[in-house]
């Protein structure tokens, strides 16, 4: 477990930047069209930018945040983005300042509490929150590359740090003391070879923590299955649904 609450990808940075997914750019409109103003979005959990830089067609400036350095340094760059090192809790923005806040795929690893009481203070009034997670792929057109990554995952279990729970039950057991407001449902989507794949996998927390305990690689085994698993054609479509809570901040 790093010593830094939060920080469980700085060992593989580089490869989140590389393979994970990236937003539909269909969540980023419903966003920017829920939020009351287009000046400030917040989007804390950074990782390396991909929401960030998303928001930034909608956002005159966005602020992104991380707890590992290793992450921002690996942040996409643009010019109306702005990258920090900090915690959740803890943004440096002003009362009031931000039209928008996301939280992608990492609010699972913060103190909860204490981040709503920040984003709270940091939210204009009528500001929205936007927290969103995904769990296991699916392979519609080709199940049994799904199958090899389920197996995986099942193995992977006593290695996941206890937060990825709230991944799994779909933040359900986590506080939002918004008011909720509806904005469809979305979902990503890539067309991977099976390297694209394997790098994707590659990135899981619970790897890291197997490779680093056992000093062996369990992606070897999984490579070669995913070999006997995949169809003739180069690529795959690969689904995740998200889980997305979106809320607005009571007038102050």
């Amino acid at each position: 477990m790093s010593a830094v609450r939060g920080d469980h990808f700085s060992t593989v940075s580089a490869g989140y930047a590389t393979f994970r997914p990236r937003y539909p750019a269909s969540l980023f409109r419903a966003l920017a069209n829920a939020a009351p103003a287009h000046r400030l979005a917040w989007d804390c959990g950074c990782g390396s930018g991909q929401a960030s830089v998303a928001l930034a067609e909608w956002f005159e400036q966005v602020h992104g945040t991380d707890v590992s350095a290793a992450q921002v340094q690996n942040a996409e760059p643009h010019p109306r983005v702005t990258y920090h090192v900090a915690p959740a809790q803890d943004s440096g923005l002003a009362t009031g300042s931000a039209a928008l806040i996301t939280v992608a795929q990492a609010l699972h690893w913060f103190d909860v509490d204490a981040f709503h009481e920040e984003a709270t203070r940091v939210l204009m009034p009528g500001g929205v929150i936007a927290e969103w997670s995904y769990a296991l792929m699916t392979t519609p057109d080709h199940p049994a590359v799904g199958d090899v990554v389920n197996a995986l995952d099942a193995e992977m279990q006593g290695w996941w740090p206890p937060e990825r729970r709230h991944v799994d039950n779909h933040y359900a057991e986590l506080a939002f003391p918004f008011t909720a407001i509806d904005i469809g449902a979305h979902e990503m989507y890539a067309d991977w070879s099976r390297d694209q794949l394997l790098g994707f996998l590659g990135t899981w927390s619970a790897i890291t923590r197997c490779r680093a305990a056992r000093k062996t690689d369990p992606l070897i085994a999984c490579a070669a299955a995913l070999a006997a698993a995949w169809p003739e054609t180069p690529t795959v479509r690969i689904v995740w649904p998200l889980t997305i809570r979106v809320g607005r901040v009571a007038h102050r």
